[in-house]
């Protein structure tokens, strides 16, 4: 095993051979595991510019002020690791997992993190001072321009929870990022595309948003009065509903209960209902409840847990079911077409056909949905309209499309 180099006085960064970083790597895995032989990764300040680290497990290794520019780093598992001062411009992350990482001072400038995990990371500014001689200290800088996220890719990047405090991320896209929970205070987001970002509950006091795009974000329990938003865009915004919904003078939980009863009796009591763009969030959650047949489009049904829910031919066309728990719920032949189903969880969900008589069925319809990060993991999706939907980062495994309409040019490589 070729050991890695000793550091040189001359200069912090080191060249590191392929062999040791590799066997390094491997050494680390048998120490997660608890194996003999295993050794934790020491890779701090390392040069691994343009190395291909996909999948690879690094949980817990330091690579402090590790040149990481242009690596790849696919589908890794970094979960906790310190990456304090890291170079990772240009860097492949896709699909990462960075939870609770040690990100402060970290040059991402165009790295791609799209539908990486950063949930709980520190990515506030930090600074590394390097002994330059007896007494002098000079900081290390990777790039002129300093640290950053600026330009880097974070579509539907999880970021619940991180400290993004002084954060630059200037024309970075986070489009359907979820930053729930996160510090932003003092953040320099200006000209930043975060259209869809699910920012419930975030801290952006004194953060720079000027110039954002904020189509269609999610600022339930936000408080924007201290934040810069000039010539921000913000429609469609979603913010806090009111804590109890009527329709017709009636309160919403009453329709639904009424509705209930009709499906549960087969027609003899209560009523079906009809009830476009209402916003279900007071309700909190409709699981397991048995509402078939629903008709509610346009609707907002955000982040709800309508798990087991029975919703065969509900009409939920342009319903926003964005983060919605749909875990095993009965959506055969239901009507989905231009919902937003992005980070959905539709795993063991059957959206099948809905057979209504003999030789006839109705086909659920995704026409067009948005389905960006959603989990159909063990779906039945069988002959459902997939025509124009958006499927990119959704994970498929074991999900039933035989005879499925997808999208042009679906699975193409």
């Amino acid at each position: 095993m070729s050991p890695l180099p000793a550091q040189s006085p001359q200069s912090l960064i080191r060249k590191a051979p392929a062999a040791a970083v590799k066997a390094a790597v491997e050494a680390h895995v048998r120490y997660m595991k608890g194996l003999p032989g295993g050794r934790r990764a020491t890779l701090a300040y390392l040069d691994l510019s343009h190395f291909e680290l996909d999948g690879a497990d690094l949980s817990e290794a330091d690579l402090t002020g590790a040149l990481l520019a242009g690596a790849s780093l696919r589908g890794a598992i970094l979960d906790r690791a310190v990456l304090y001062g890291a170079d990772l411009r240009d860097a492949d992350l896709r699909g990462a997992r960075l939870t609770r990482v040690d990100m402060r001072g970290a040059y991402l400038r165009g790295a791609n993190l799209s539908g990486a995990d950063l949930s709980g990371c520190d990515l506030r500014e930090g600074l590394t001072a390097v002994q330059d001689g007896a007494e002098d200290f000079r900081l290390l800088r990777h790039a002129e321009d300093g640290a950053g996220l600026d330009y880097a890719l974070l579509k539907g990047a999880k970021m619940s929870g991180a400290q993004m405090s002084g954060a630059f991320a200037r024309a970075a896209d986070l489009t359907d990022a979820d930053l729930s929970g996160a510090t932003l205070s003092g953040a320099r987001l200006n000209n930043a595309t975060m259209n869809r970002v699910d920012m419930t509950g975030a801290e952006i006091f004194g953060a720079d948003l000027s110039g954002a795009l904020l189509r269609r974000a999610v600022l339930t329990g936000v408080d924007t009065s201290g934040a810069n938003l000039e010539d921000a865009d913000l429609a469609e915004v979603l913010r806090a509903p009111p804590p109890l919904i009527y329709v017709d003078d009636q309160p919403l939980h009453d329709l639904l209960d009424e509705h209930e009863a009709f499906c549960a009796s087969g027609g003899a009591r209560g009523r079906a209902i009809s009830i476009p763009q209402v916003d279900f969030r007071p309700l909190r959650r409709l699981k397991g409840r048995k509402l078939s047949g629903l008709a509610a489009p346009g609707s907002i049904l955000f982040g709800m847990d309508l798990e087991g829910a029975e919703l065969q031919g509900a009409n939920l066309v342009g319903a926003d079911l964005r983060g919605a728990n749909l875990r095993k719920a009965d959506l055969r032949g239901a009507r989905l077409a231009d919902a937003d189903l992005a980070r959905a969880d539709l795993s063991g969900a059957k959206l099948g056909p809905l057979v209504i008589g003999e030789g006839r069925a109705l086909r659920a319809d995704l026409t067009r949905a948005t389905l960006r990060g959603a989990n159909l993991s063990g779906a039945s999706a069988a002959r459902a309209r997939l025509i124009g939907a958006d499927l990119s980062r959704a994970n498929l495994a074991g999900c039933d499309l035989r005879g499925a309409e997808l999208p042009e040019g679906f699975g193409a490589k």
